[in-house]
């Protein structure tokens, strides 16, 4: 297999002591799945409307869901998400998920690995008793075709209808079933609930040919509909992004491009966008580009169809960046790699994005995940679970 340049920009983000494992596991990509008992460093959290921290994640084959009161220095015991061990894909874009219903109720999502390499299935389960116990997981999708079906993202929307969206291969395999010698990229599909999570509906199909692996962002828009974005393969394959919005019957809206960096690639790099709509409607994206003379983090805005205020975040290095809006204030935050250490970097705006102020938050020598921007109380923390220091919050301040 060959390593393109993306996968070398990998490398240095991790550092020369980590880029052996990395080139190891690029020959010959499977699940990754966490020792039994380790947590794994993939994890999601969200507050509810009383303060309470709430964060899934995995330990082996197990899904578990924790909760702070005290803004992340102590948490509770995990409680169990699935009764039954099952193998899950925890790392990276394929981490578990976690979203709060309209009445209290408490919503996780993760990818269960099959048996196959790069096959799996959205799985998902409920708590509503406040996340003493949780419903047996159910498989969101119809299709139960060996393939993958991975890299969930979910959301609830303001009518309390829950979306889960996903990277879906069944045009892959169609296509070589019908002999076909090539298909652009993957799908992006999506299943709603109207009942609160107790059935679903779909599969539905937002767009085709997407990237393989990089997480779906969900954000919802004034009008209370759905927004996703993506990685997108436009022909033959640039793997730029795109933006849609999701209807609670299953249609799809017209896509609309929104990066123009002509990355042209032929692997995926793991790497999904960010997104968040402010108060006037515009969406604020963060993406990843590994296109030549230009790679690295970006930031812009959305009005209508118009990308405005486009600026780089961070340095080469930078990576893995998340978006979160408040009023006027907007924030972003990202890791990048120093040579040493991983540092975790944010940017903050008092004005819908048109300045920014940066700010250096914290920084590990050991493993850590990727950041997630949360609103409390009108701050802004990053989510940062790290391997010494797990299931951490920084404020920005």
């Amino acid at each position: 297999m060959v390593i393109d340049r993306s996968r070398r920009l990998a490398l240095a983000w991790m550092g020369a002591a980590m880029a052996a494992p990395l080139l190891a596991r690029a020959q010959h990509q499977h699940h990754r799945m966490a020792a039994p008992g380790a947590p794994a460093l993939g994890a999601t959290a969200v507050y509810d409307r009383s303060g309470v921290l709430w964060s899934a994640y995995t330990e082996g084959a197990q899904v578990l869901l924790a909760r702070s009161t005290d803004l992340g220095r102590t948490w509770s015991a995990g409680t169990r998400v699935n009764p039954s061990p099952e193998a899950t894909d925890p790392g990276g874009d394929a981490r578990p998920k976690i979203a709060l219903g309209t009445e209290g109720e408490i919503y996780v999502s993760w990818t269960r690995a099959l048996d196959q390499p790069y096959t799996g299935e959205i799985r998902f389960s409920r708590s509503l008793d406040g996340g003493r116990s949780f419903s047996a997981p159910v498989t969101v999708h119809k299709d139960r075709q060996l393939i993958a079906h991975r890299f969930d993202s979910m959301v609830v929307d303001r009518e309390g209808r829950v979306f889960v969206a996903w990277i879906d291969k069944r045009e892959v395999a169609a296509a070589m079933v019908a002999g076909l010698t090539a298909h652009r990229g993957a799908a992006v599909y999506f299943a709603v609930s109207g009942d609160r999570g107790a059935s679903f509906g779909g599969d539905y199909r937002l767009a085709e040919h997407s990237c393989e692996c990089c997480r779906i962002a969900l954000a919802l828009g004034q009008d209370g509909g759905v927004r996703a974005m993506w990685r997108h393969v436009f022909d033959p394959n640039v793997r730029d992004h795109a933006v849609a919005q999701m209807y609670p019957d299953g249609r799809a809206g017209e896509l609309q491009r929104v990066s123009f960096d002509d990355w042209r690639s032929d692997a995926c790099p793991h790497h999904g966008p960010a997104l968040a709509t402010d108060a006037a409607g515009r969406l604020h994206c963060a993406w990843f580009t590994g296109a030549e003379g230009r790679a690295g983090v970006y930031y812009a805005r959305l009005r209508g169809a118009e990308v405005e205020a486009l600026r780089r975040i961070g340095a080469e290095t930078a990576a893995h960046a998340d978006i979160a809006v408040s009023g006027a204030r907007v924030a972003l935050a990202w890791k990048e790699f120093d040579g040493r250490q991983s540092q975790l970097c944010a940017l903050l705006s008092e004005d819908g994005g048109e300045r920014f102020r940066l700010l250096r938050l914290d920084s590990t020598a050991g493993p850590s995940g990727r950041p997630q921007l949360l609103l409390a109380h009108d701050r802004f923390y990053a989510f940062w679970n790290r391997l010494h220091e797990p299931l951490s919050l920084v404020q920005l301040t």
